[in-house]
């Protein structure tokens, strides 16, 4: 690698500054935050910086809508793309392969199983980001930019239906979001999702106090 850490950061950030993102949800603040989670997980899990940071950077490189056909291949089209800037910059070609993986599985809609440490890092990472505080108002901002209704006004938390989130912004909590904690790879960011996971529940039990007949 030629250029140092720092400088690549640099170069990652303002390649990022000019990708257009999916929607507000996927915009260089949610970059930011996966690159600072990514990094205290790397650093906790002794993985190589080397693939994760510029992996984290450039995950999401690639803008395709969380309702648009081609979603399942955002992810691949992204780590292709990435790999492709890399390249120009004179990155480290060992590291490549890695980096490529680690953006190709970060995606939940493209189901691919990360193998290797760095990429159950970068996919950790990504998904903490939809957790927490944070997690409820990307999920909200997603929710609005779709022009999905909040809440079914009959049952709101699905205690009776079946979850449908193509048409209820709140059905997404109990089709996704409560169940990340559970797939989490790494032992740090199992800790850190079962904290944010349970914000989102009391999250939940407010909303039902203040919407409940």
């Amino acid at each position: 690698m030629t250029l140092k850490m720092h400088e690549l950061e640099k170069a990652c950030e303002e390649f990022m500054l000019s990708t257009p993102c999916a929607d507000t949800a996927h915009d260089l603040s949610h970059i930011k935050r996966v690159v600072k989670v990514a990094k205290s997980l790397c650093e906790a899990e002794g993985a190589d910086p080397a693939v994760v940071i510029p992996a984290a950077w450039l995950h999401d490189c690639v803008a395709v809508a969380k309702n648009h056909p081609d979603r399942p291949l955002a992810s691949k089209l992204a780590a292709d793309k990435a790999v492709a800037f890399l390249t120009e910059l004179k990155y480290d070609t060992d590291k490549l392969e890695a980096i490529h993986h680690a953006i190709v599985a970060h995606s939940f809609s493209a189901g691919v199983t990360p193998t290797t440490l760095e990429a159950k890092i970068v996919q950790d990472a990504d998904r903490m980001d939809a957790l927490g505080a944070i997690g409820v108002s990307r999920c909200m901002k997603v929710g609005g930019a779709i022009a999905r209704n909040l809440y079914n006004v009959e049952d709101p938390f699905c205690e009776h239906r079946k979850a449908d989130d193509t048409k209820y912004t709140l059905d997404h909590f109990f089709i996704k979001l409560l169940h990340i904690k559970d797939n989490m790879h790494t032992t740090a960011a199992r800790e850190q999702a079962q904290a944010r996971t349970q914000y989102m529940l009391d999250f939940l039990e407010q909303l039902k106090s203040e919407i409940a007949d």
